[in-house]
């Protein structure tokens, strides 16, 4: 079969697939609703392949790699640069995502004479295979953190910038954050993927009970408004105002209620080009370097959300 049709099929097939989930998930949801929250919960959980395999056949830039241990998984971890010598800064991946993919950043920072550390997260990338949740993220890089920090800054996509958020508060150590399309919402993000797998929004709280259960964390602890407050470090949030996955309003929240932060929008770069644009890796280095970037956002009882 040539080539394009192949790839016809497939894209037919995969449709399909999902039209047969969404259907189901709406059929069980009525029927069933703790089981198909249950289902529903672990397919949350479980990354995409198609991540796994692009980040096999990735270039790794000349990194050091190695395998480390962190809560009974073997997670892969890529340094470049004298580590020893040289300010670190460590790089987080979002969900679905690999550490490879940071390497625009990674010839960026070698050039501005930092080392750098990326891993690849619990059934990611190179590391072992497996569901993963929010916070299994968050534990993952405060493990990374303990054994490689301290850094001059974290940076970190979508998932990824959460969890740095997250492991900051619990005691990792970066003199500065650098957080790209970050989620603030955990309620939200369930809303939106039961949303798109079909499910009405009474079955998010039965998958998020699910969630609590499997992880012994609760929801209200990985919420961002929560904990961010709490945060003294320089953070700077750049995030699209046409992101459909992490909605810009999410970002906003964190410059809003992280002390000091401040907020860079973009427009046309969606959730997942702004990582590697030029503009957000030069926006990224001035911060580094001390420079404001970006506008401080403000608010009150009668302003929601501002620029000052």
């Amino acid at each position: 079969m040539p080539i394009a049709a192949n790839t016809k099929s497939t894209v037919v097939l995969n449709t399909l697939s999902f039209a047969a989930l969404r259907m189901a998930n709406r059929i069980g949801g009525q029927l069933a609703p703790d089981a198909t929250a249950r289902r529903a919960a672990r397919l949350l959980c479980t990354p995409f392949a198609a991540g796994r395999m692009r980040a096999r056949d990735a270039d790794d830039g000349g990194a050091l790699r190695s395998d480390i241990e962190i809560d009974g998984r073997r997670v892969a971890v890529y340094q470049w640069g004298d580590v020893q010598t040289q300010p670190r800064v460590l790089l987080a991946h979002g969900w679905s995502s690999y550490a490879l993919r940071f390497l625009p950043w990674v010839r960026a920072l070698r050039e501005a004479g930092y080392a750098v550390v990326a891993f690849d997260q619990p059934g990611h990338g190179r590391s072992d295979e497996g569901r993963c949740t929010l916070a299994c993220f968050a534990r993952t890089l405060r493990g990374i953190a303990e054994r490689h920090g301290p850094f001059a800054a974290i940076v970190g996509h979508s998932m990824g910038g959460t969890a740095a958020m997250l492991a900051l508060a619990d005691g990792a150590v970066a003199r500065r954050m650098l957080l790209i399309s970050p989620a603030a919402d955990p309620d939200a993000a369930t809303a939106r993927f039961a949303r798109r797998v079909g499910l009405v929004g009474g079955i998010v709280p039965r998958i998020q009970r699910h969630l609590e259960v499997q992880t012994g964390v609760t929801v209200r602890e990985l919420t961002a408004h929560l904990r961010v407050p709490s945060l003294a470090v320089p953070a700077l949030v750049i995030h699209d105002l046409a992101d459909t996955e992490v909605p810009w309003e999410e970002g906003e929240s964190y410059a809003r209620l992280w002390p000091g932060a401040r907020l860079l929008s973009t427009t046309g770069l969606g959730h997942s080009r702004i990582v590697n644009d030029p503009a957000t890796i030069d926006a990224g280095l001035r911060f580094l370097r001390g420079e404001s970037v970006g506008e401080r956002v403000v608010s009150s009882p009668n302003l929601p959300f501002g620029v000052a």
